[in-house]
């Protein structure tokens, strides 16, 4: 079985949301001084490769350590967004060439190619968001959640996460800043993107991994 990592590393100029602190990562033990080598981690909930839950936007939404462990890997699908353009929305169409099987996969993946502009400053600006009507209809399809590789699903703009709040109001899950996904297109593949198992987790860094199916 082939396996693609789907996940940016963590590290300490790596790129986060705007406002927020990038992660520290120091080293208080040391094989040197103590025998043996322990880093402490820094982060917020929301850095890098990472799963929005419905508690990031409500307050009494499901945290991740709620969701049962299989919730966390499905059948998934790449939609190709390759050719849109700066800033343009991502539109229902799109979902056109699966219509009709949708509901055979667990999660939605969006390729815009905004990955590649990952460490420079270009990841910020214009990438791909996802259009009311499309936020509209994932809401009401029977998926575990949807992923994208780019920084936000909406624009930095978006003060009020209308996208989000969408999304996350039908109980599935949003992967953000993923990596890798041209190595998925046309192909058959499962996913699973495993949070970090701490209480109310209204997010985590996920270690997302794809497995092509033979």
């Amino acid at each position: 079985m082939e396996f693609i990592d789907l996940t940016h590393t963590i590290s300490e100029d790596m790129q986060v949301y705007p406002g927020t602190e990038p992660p520290t990562l120091s080293v208080p033990c040391t094989v040197e001084k103590d025998g043996f080598k322990e880093t402490e981690i820094r982060f917020y909930s929301h850095t890098g490769t990472h799963m929005d839950s419905p508690a990031h936007i409500f307050s009494s939404g499901k945290s991740l350590d709620e969701f049962s462990i299989e919730y966390f890997y499905g059948k998934g699908i790449v939609v190709d967004c390759r050719n849109i353009s700066y800033g343009e929305k991502i539109e229902e169409s799109r979902l056109k060439h699966i219509e009709g099987n949708i509901e055979k996969y667990d999660f939605l993946l969006f390729y815009t190619g905004w990955q590649e502009k990952w460490g420079t400053d270009e990841y910020f600006e214009g990438f791909p968001t996802i259009s009311s009507e499309l936020a509209d209809k994932l809401n009401k399809l029977v998926i575990r959640g949807i992923g994208i590789d780019c920084i936000s699903i909406e624009p930095i703009t978006s003060h009020k996460l209308e996208i989000h709040h969408k999304i996350l109001d039908s109980g599935k899950v949003i992967i953000e800043n993923l990596n890798n996904l041209d190595q998925l297109l046309d192909k058959d593949f499962s996913i699973c993107a495993f949070p970090l198992k701490f209480e109310n987790a209204d997010g985590s860094p996920v270690r997302a991994v794809a497995m092509i199916n033979d």
